[in-house]
């Protein structure tokens, strides 16, 4: 009886080290962020002050990249600059969109290489590139043993219906079943519109609820923000999300004309681990 007692208490022991010593699931934090005209209008001051912005991120997602060859050279621009800070940062950036030359955008992603390692090349969605002016840009990152897939969107403007587009998202998921696929970016379109109801059935949820994130061209009474247009959307029962939010960098300027420089949209958040 002595011998079966001690044999309880040290499988108790081990199981308790065991979960003592099990490391925390590793958080992931992720920026997204519409960089207005994002291309060689952009000076290395303020190419230094997104970074300085964005730096503790692990990945950042960036709508509204420039079609032309100044697009690209701010994506390595910002790389570049993120670079210098010491922790090593990689690239990629999309071809343009399959919109009209008037709306055609590329997309980007730069990522801290220790972190996360993106598995195997970017893409814009294809299925759906006819239906959708600004086709989603995809990229999956291994983050440990576990991956996530990202999709960056810049919708049509609001008096444009960008709910007509919206609307094929529903169908997105079915054509990446293995993927944690994570929807973000411009939507132009509050949270709360219909049209992502299709995404909520399915356990999608947004990681922001009455949260204005494009800035308005003055500020009303320290108001500053105009729209709920910047969001994530994420499957509820594969990400357990520790934090979101948006950055007000527009406080680091005197007046709201010099911040919209930089962007007439605030970065949004979402830190999370994979379950």
């Amino acid at each position: 009886m002595q011998s079966f007692s001690r044999m309880v208490k040290h499988a108790m022991l081990f199981l308790f080290v065991l979960c003592f010593f099990q490391a925390p699931a590793q958080k992931i934090r992720v920026c997204s962020w519409n960089l207005k005209d994002f291309g060689q209008s952009k000076s290395e001051e303020e190419i230094s002050f997104i970074a300085n912005l964005v730096n503790s991120f692990d990945v950042l997602a960036i709508q509204e990249v420039v079609a032309g060859y100044g697009g690209p050279k701010a994506v390595i621009r910002l790389t570049e600059a993120l670079n210098r800070s010491g922790t090593q940062w990689e690239y990629t950036f999309s071809h343009g969109t399959s919109s009209d030359r008037y709306s055609k955008e590329r997309y980007a992603f730069i990522w801290k290489s220790r972190k996360l390692q993106k598995v195997g090349e970017a893409w814009l969605e294809k299925d759906y590139n006819l239906l959708i002016d600004r086709e989603p840009y995809f990229a999956r990152f291994k983050a440990g043993k576990k991956t996530f897939t990202l999709s960056s969107f810049h919708a049509r403007p609001k008096s444009k219906q960008p709910e007509m587009e919206i609307k094929y998202f529903k169908f997105l998921p079915d054509l990446y079943p293995n993927d944690v696929l994570i929807f973000c970016g411009d939507f132009n379109l509050p949270q709360s519109h219909t049209v992502f109801n299709p995404l909520r059935k399915m356990g999608y949820t947004s990681a922001l609820v009455k949260q204005k994130t494009s800035l308005k061209q003055r500020c009303i009474n320290d108001n500053c923000l105009a729209s709920e247009y910047d969001n994530f959307y994420y499957p509820e029962d594969k990400l357990k999300v520790s934090d979101t939010g948006i950055i007000h960098f527009y406080t680091d300027f005197p007046e709201l004309k010099e911040a919209r420089k930089i962007s007439d949209h605030v970065p949004v958040y979402l830190e999370f681990s994979l379950n």
